[in-house]
C-alpha cells in the first residue's frame, strides 16, 4: 500500500486528486498539509501548516508528493506574491519531501511553461519545473493542463471563465493541445504518475491527458 503526500489539497486540482487518492485500492495512506483543516478521513493525515514556515517532520516522507500549489496573479495581488506560491511555497515543500526520503514528485504545471517565456505566469511555472529538477527526485513528472474545466469556482476568475466558454463553443475548431481539460483528467493522471513513479523526468502535456 502507498503513501501518498499532496500538496494543494484544498484547490480546484487538489481536491480531485485528495478524492481520488483516498478512493484508491493502492493507497493505503494519504498526508495532504493544509492551512485549514479537511474533511475527516480514515485514510487521511492533516497537518496544518504555514506555508510561508515550513519545517522538517516525519510525515514529509511518501512514496510519492503530488503538487497542486498555486494561485493566479489576480489572487496573488503582485507578481513577487504569485511567484512566492507558485515556485518558493512548491520548491520548499519538494526539499523537505525529498530531505526526508521521497523519492517520485508529480507537479501540476501548465501549457506552455518556459523558463524563457514571455509570458510571467509561464516564466515562472517553467522555472519551477527546472528548479525541481535539481532536486534530485528519482522520478518527476510534470503534467502540463491547458485551460481546465472544474465547473463554478468559489473564486471568481473573469478571464479564465471567458476564455473557457470561447474554447467550449470553438469545440474541434481548436487543435487538441488547446482544449479545456477537466480537473477530473489532470488529477487521474497525476495519480497514475504517482503510482508508477517511473524514474527519469517525464512532460505530460494536455493532449495527452486521459
Amino acid at each position: 500500500m502507498k503513501t501518498l503526500l499532496i500538496l494543494g489539497a484544498t484547490g480546484q486540482v487538489g481536491r480531485q486528486v485528495l478524492a481520488q487518492a483516498l478512493a484508491h485500492p493502492q493507497v493505503g495512506r494519504v498526508v495532504a498539509p493544509s492551512r485549514r483543516a479537511l474533511p475527516h478521513n480514515t485514510k487521511l493525515l492533516n497537518p496544518i501548516v504555514d506555508y510561508k514556515a515550513l519545517s522538517p517532520a516525519p510525515w514529509w516522507h511518501a512514496d510519492a508528493c503530488l503538487c497542486a500549489l498555486g494561485t493566479t496573479l489576480r489572487q496573488a495581488g503582485s507578481k513577487p506574491a504569485f511567484f512566492e506560491v507558485d515556485h518558493d511555497h512548491v520548491l520548499a515543500a519538494a526539499r523537505l519531501a525529498r530531505a526526508a526520503g521521497t523519492l517520485a514528485f508529480v507537479l501540476n504545471s501548465s501549457l506552455g511553461a518556459s523558463a524563457s517565456a514571455g509570458n510571467f505566469y509561464l516564466q515562472v511555472k517553467g522555472r519551477t519545473e527546472d528548479d525541481l529538477a535539481a532536486i534530485g527526485f528519482e522520478s518527476l513528472t510534470l503534467v502540463r493542463p491547458s485551460l481546465l474545466d472544474g465547473g463554478p469556482r468559489p473564486d471568481a476568475r473573469p478571464a479564465e471563465t471567458l476564455s473557457l466558454l470561447l474554447v467550449k463553443a470553438a469545440g474541434r475548431l481548436v487543435p487538441r493541445r488547446y482544449r479545456a481539460v477537466t480537473t477530473d483528467a489532470v488529477a487521474r493522471s497525476m495519480l497514475a504518475s504517482a503510482l508508477a513513479a517511473v524514474p527519469g523526468r517525464h512532460v505530460i502535456e494536455s493532449e495527452d491527458l486521459p
